[in-house]
């Protein structure tokens, strides 16, 4: 395993000109406003928040679906031009949320595999099938399965044969976009585990989208939790979840259900709606629902500082 980064993004940004209706001005909404992160081989970095943070935004860039407006995105070492996305794009891949919605209802699960491999390879019809059978069994598929509709299967099949396609031309990055929200809680383990038993196989890196905190504690490694398009804190899995430091992240991780009846539990309810991303407010965007929020906060914006775990608050939670 290496630790040197498959992916790095600075100050990374996406804008929306948004019309502000007959005669009136358009406005802009930066869904991304300056996120740095990295992804390593054989790691997940999870990104979580509520819906509207900019989460799918920042995995739609990453997998160079939508170009940043500001920053860079490098790929092994790499600047990501969006003249260079043909060629790059078969070092990413992602794994869609709707795994009824991801597949095509017309063709057979061996198309399916197959054309990733039409379009970016020469590989000859035989060698093609060959691929998409092996990857078949990766997953957890059986060899009848090839010839199938998607309609003939459960919603945890059809993600298992959504990831099986996305591995068709071994990328090194894997975007998993809110993967198991849309299945059973029975499936998400099975899911999950697989993911994790390819993850270790093929060192793959995982830039994992999620809202659920219960989930991200199963399968990241660093953690960014985001708000209003802006990273509020990040650091270490285990760091984070033991000692929240952003009050937003200490209201999310009150609401997280707990497999342990006995242990106190603390609900912290937020007051007040999210500030609309049109019209963030100056300062921390934060301040108008966080109960220990100052003048300061109101006037001023925190940055997120540059250890491995810190938070954007001027009044951080657990600081030892």
């Amino acid at each position: 395993m290496t630790d040197v980064p498959v992916m790095r993004a600075t100050a990374l940004q996406r804008h929306y000109e948004v019309s502000g209706g007959f005669l009136r001005k358009s406005h802009t909404l930066k869904a991304v406003a300056g996120l740095d992160f990295q992804v390593t081989p054989g790691k997940t970095l999870a990104v979580v928040g509520e819906s509207g943070c900019g989460k799918s935004t920042l995995a739609r860039m990453v997998a160079m679906i939508e170009e940043p407006t500001e920053g860079t995105l490098t790929l092994n070492g790499k600047a990501v031009r969006r003249e260079d996305w043909a060629d790059l794009r078969q070092s990413v891949q992602i794994v869609f949320q709707d795994p009824y919605g991801s597949l095509n209802p017309r063709q057979r699960i061996g198309t399916i595999l197959m054309e990733p491999l039409v379009i970016n390879t020469k590989l000859s019809k035989p060698e093609r099938e060959a691929k998409a059978r092996e990857m078949l069994n990766l997953v957890g598929l059986r060899p009848e399965h090839y010839d199938r509709y998607p309609h003939m299967f459960s919603g945890g099949q059809r993600q298992r044969i959504a990831i099986a396609r996305a591995l068709m031309l071994d990328p090194k990055v894997l975007v998993l976009d809110e993967p198991v929200s849309a299945l059973d809680l029975s499936i998400q383990s099975a899911i999950l585990n697989l993911l994790l038993e390819l993850q270790e196989r093929l060192q793959l890196a995982y830039l994992f989208i999620s809202h659920d905190l219960s989930v991200v504690r199963h399968v990241a490694d660093e953690v960014i939790v985001m708000y209003l398009g802006r990273a509020v804190e990040k650091g270490p899995k285990d760091a984070l979840f033991a000692a929240p430091q952003h009050p937003y992240t200490v209201a999310l991780l009150s609401a997280t259900p707990q497999a342990d009846p006995t242990s106190e539990k603390h609900r912290i309810k937020l007051k007040g709606e999210l500030p609309s991303p049109l019209a963030v407010p100056d300062g921390c965007a934060f301040a108008p629902r966080c109960w220990k929020a100052q003048d300061k906060c109101r006037a001023e914006l925190p940055l997120l500082g540059d250890g491995p775990h810190s938070a954007a608050c001027f009044f951080p939670e657990n600081q030892g």
